[in-house]
């Protein structure tokens, strides 16, 4: 039987999704009130009915953005049948996510948060740092039971490498979004492919 959800739920549901692309691309500080009224049709009464202030949407936001990329990657993840492979997808994952125009709606929301809240707000740093933990955390569960599995090398620093994995991937967005040139995330990512390659036994 499906969940029938109330109408407040369907109504920040709503809210989330219509204003999604734009907190990612103006951030927290530049989305305005008048933003979220034009983009969901809503009054400010009826946003601030089903949300406490824009801090409170900002961070269903943020999670709505991050949920959709983290259970597009565990699938394709879960998908590939080696850990060489499995490991392979984030580059591939995130060329793709780039090529298919993700720096026109904002880029990667891990970024963009960690960025801009590193000083301003403590709540949304503290969600873009708990999304790069569990990220950190997926990529060692990989390299170790590709060690295990006698697939790579022995010894390799799990923690290292897997925050480097991050880096590359975060950094190559970046750079692609400075110079408005994609090409920058192919170039970066052929690095991690080649990486990522060197660790099979």
């Amino acid at each position: 039987m499906n969940k029938q959800f109330s109408k407040a739920e369907r109504t920040r549901s709503f809210i989330i999704e219509s204003t999604a692309e734009i907190f990612n691309k103006k951030g927290y500080a530049g989305t305005s009130l008048s933003d979220l009224t034009e983009a969901t049709g809503l009054t400010k009464g009826s946003i601030y009915g089903n949300f406490e202030n824009k801090e409170e949407v900002a961070l269903a936001v943020f999670d709505y953005n991050q949920s959709r990329i983290t259970q597009q990657v565990r699938a394709q993840v879960d998908a590939a049948l080696s850990y060489q492979e499995k490991l392979l997808v984030y580059a591939s994952f995130y060329k793709t996510l780039i090529q298919g125009g993700a720096l026109d709606q904002g880029g990667c929301p891990i970024l963009n948060t960690a960025v801009e809240a590193d000083d301003t707000n403590s709540l949304l740093r503290e969600r873009a740092a708990k999304a790069i933990a569990n990220w950190k955390n997926a990529l060692s569960q990989l390299i170790e039971a590709g060690m295990a599995n006698g697939e790579f090398k022995q010894g390799i620093p799990v923690r290292q490498l897997s925050l480097s994995i991050i880096a590359l991937i975060e950094g190559a967005i970046m750079i692609a979004q400075v110079t408005s040139d994609p090409t920058n995330m192919d170039t970066i990512m052929d690095s991690l492919e080649g990486m990522i390659s060197q660790m099979k036994v």
